[in-house]
């Protein structure tokens, strides 16, 4: 049996951490024994308890601990850990470091652009250590290995692509009318949602402005935004909303819990983002069966053919996101063969089991 060390850098809900809890529970038993490393609890931290697996708790705060990395190396060794499992830039730099010090091999998984910023501090230091102690580096999208190649210093013989990966079966479930009966809207209005913590990068003000230029149209919407809002952009975005005079047509949600149970009570769902490394809440929607409309921000084009199981704009073009709502919404064959074409491409291709599979032949190497 392999024992396997998670580390991350973040503790509150997001994609990169839902994959993060999938493969730390998700592994075969019999097989693997997954030991976790947070930074605090959170989100995170309790989803992984509800799932059975009680997480060890180290602090990381500063630029560089070296208390951390020095406590990260005593548990590998304590646990005799076989292979170190990483996400995000500060746990892979730790966790490469680490194991240089252990000898223990170390896979280093990049999830997005937010792990490469352009103005990241002691960069050269930082990717070094990764191309020195990180036998595998995994990314999630092509795009993202692009921009890997293109803006750090990471040797591209050690990248390796692996979609993230739903269960898809937990999104096959009857149409819910929880979001109609709670919000009193009628049958023949049509609810776009979209999923994602409120970050610059998902572009919500451009589905504010989408969402005004419908205001006009023949058919009546609902926008609904899921997911964690605070701080100067979130009170950014309901000033927006009530400038463009959409209270009553624009909903934000907060976070949601059960993503399945969400998207089964909307028509459409909706991506602005203007970058993506992957989008864990696009292939979510697709399995679900709803027609997709996304940005082309990146990772949405891996997993979109427009007009085949879904529907591709140009990002920060909130008058072709409203055209694009319209058009399809206008034609029910066409909305209905976009939705039952996503679901199959994501069961054949996003699924868990097929990303568990990729991981599973990466560690069967070290």
């Amino acid at each position: 049996m392999k024992t396997i060390l998670h580390v991350i850098d973040t503790t509150g809900p997001g994609g990169a951490e839902t994959i993060f809890i999938d493969l730390a529970t998700r592994l075969p038993g019999d097989q693997y024994r997954s030991i976790v490393l947070l930074r605090g609890r959170g989100w995170v931290y309790d989803e992984l308890c509800r799932r059975g697996i009680e997480p060890l708790l180290m602090d990381a705060k500063g630029s560089f601990n070296w208390r951390f990395l020095s406590g990260l190396v005593r548990l590998i060794r304590r646990e005799g850990v076989d292979l170190v499992q990483s996400h995000l830039l500060g746990s892979n730099v730790y966790c490469s470091l680490a194991g240089l010090i252990t000898r223990k091999p170390v896979v280093a998984t990049f999830h997005g652009a937010v792990d490469i910023g352009a103005k990241e501090r002691f960069e050269v230091i930082k990717y070094g250590a990764i191309n020195t102690g990180a036998r595998c580096i995994i990314v999630v999208s092509d795009n993202l290995r692009s921009e890997i190649l293109d803006s750090t210093s990471l040797k591209p013989e050690k990248i390796k692509l692996i979609y993230n990966g739903i269960n898809t079966a937990d999104f096959q479930r009857p149409r819910s009318r929880a979001l109609r009966d709670e919000h009193g809207w009628a049958d023949d209005e049509i609810i776009i949602g979209s999923l994602g913590n409120v970050r610059p990068a998902k572009g919500y003000e451009f589905l504010l402005r989408a969402a005004a230029l419908l205001a006009g149209s023949p058919r009546s919407y609902r926008f609904v935004i899921a997911g964690q809002g605070k701080g100067r952009l979130y009170d950014g975005l309901l000033q927006l909303r009530d400038e463009l005079g959409l209270q009553d047509r624009v909903l934000f949600s907060g976070f949601v819990d059960n993503p399945a149970e969400y998207l089964s009570s909307l028509d459409m769902f909706l991506l602005t983002s203007v970058s993506e490394g992957f989008s864990i809440a696009t292939i979510q929607a697709m399995a679900a069966s709803l027609p997709v409309i996304a940005t082309r921000s990146g990772g949405p084009e891996e997993i979109i053919t427009h007009g085949e199981n879904g529907w591709l704009v140009e990002k920060e073009n909130p008058q072709l996101m409203a055209d694009a709502i319209d058009f399809l919404c206008a034609d029910s064959r066409l909305i209905l063969a976009l939705a039952q074409q996503a679901r199959t491409h994501v069961v054949d291709t996003f699924d868990l089991g097929v990303m568990l599979a990729g991981y599973e032949k990466v560690y069967s190497a070290f």
